[in-house]
């Protein structure tokens, strides 16, 4: 069995006070995929750069405090690739693959565009710049999962004020749209909604009106796949028992995988 993590920890410091490297202790994932650093290399303490049983990898944001995307697996990969090539983009620090065999996992971070129209514009301008790159990873052959923090919620299912939200980043219809056109024309498996069309799997809250103890959420955390597997995906778990950061890890494990 393979098991994958992707987590947003909206800090690393500040998840790591709250628990989250003894529960990645305890987890008994493979491979785990963190996003949203909001730190540099000199700023993690040994076991966050590489906690024991783990290789540690990141591609840090040039700005301090912010953005960045890491990945922890048991075995050492054979490869590993910073960056979409893209220099305004990966100066946030927002893309991570590791290759194992025939198996890549990437963690990604995609811009939010909630704080302002101008991120929002970078939103889009990212989108159009990874699209490309979906298409030919698709096309590479390989078992592939991007992990991580997408910053939007696909369908009315995915968030709990959908109606309230149309007009909002993160559910907007181009973003959806885009969403769709990932999953629909390029051919990427969204694991979780495979696996439970019905349940809404909400991975994130806002820290506003109790939305956490209310589960006013939304999914905008995914495993996203090659179809081969996604077939191989049989179980997949949102974990709420501790509380790390805004957003919950997600679990999936995976059968028959080559990657010890």
């Amino acid at each position: 069995m393979l098991r994958i993590v992707s987590a947003n920890l909206n800090g690393i410091r500040s998840a790591d006070k709250k628990g989250f490297f003894a529960w990645l202790a305890a987890c008994g994932a493979d491979v785990v995929c963190v996003q949203e650093l909001k730190a540099q290399a000199a700023d993690l303490a040994p076991h966050q750069r590489a906690p024991d049983g783990y290789h540690g990898f990141f591609h840090y944001a040039e700005k301090k405090g912010y953005s960045g995307v890491g990945l922890y697996s048991r075995q050492a990969p054979d490869r590993v690739e910073e960056g979409l090539g893209v220099p305004e983009f990966d100066a946030e620090g927002r893309y991570l693959r590791a290759d194992f065999g025939k198996l890549t996992v990437i963690s990604l971070y995609l811009p939010s565009g909630s704080s302002s129209p101008e991120r929002q514009e970078v939103k889009f301008a990212f989108m159009r710049a990874f699209l490309p790159l979906l298409e030919s990873l698709y096309e590479e052959g390989r078992d592939i999962v991007i992990c991580g923090d997408w910053n939007i919620a696909h369908q009315e299912i995915d968030l709990k004020n959908w109606k309230g939200n149309l007009k909002n980043s993160g559910f907007l219809p181009e973003e959806r749209a885009w969403l769709s056109d990932l999953f629909h024309r390029v051919g990427w498996v969204d694991v979780w909604r495979k696996l439970y069309p019905d349940v809404p799997g909400y991975t994130w809250w806002s820290n506003r009106g109790q939305a956490y103890a209310k589960d006013v959420g939304w999914r905008i955390d995914y495993q996203i796949a090659t179809p081969q597997l996604a077939a191989r995906a049989v179980s997949a778990k949102v974990y709420k028992d501790e509380k790390f950061s805004d957003h919950a890890p997600l679990t999936v494990d995976y059968r028959d995988a080559d990657h010890a």
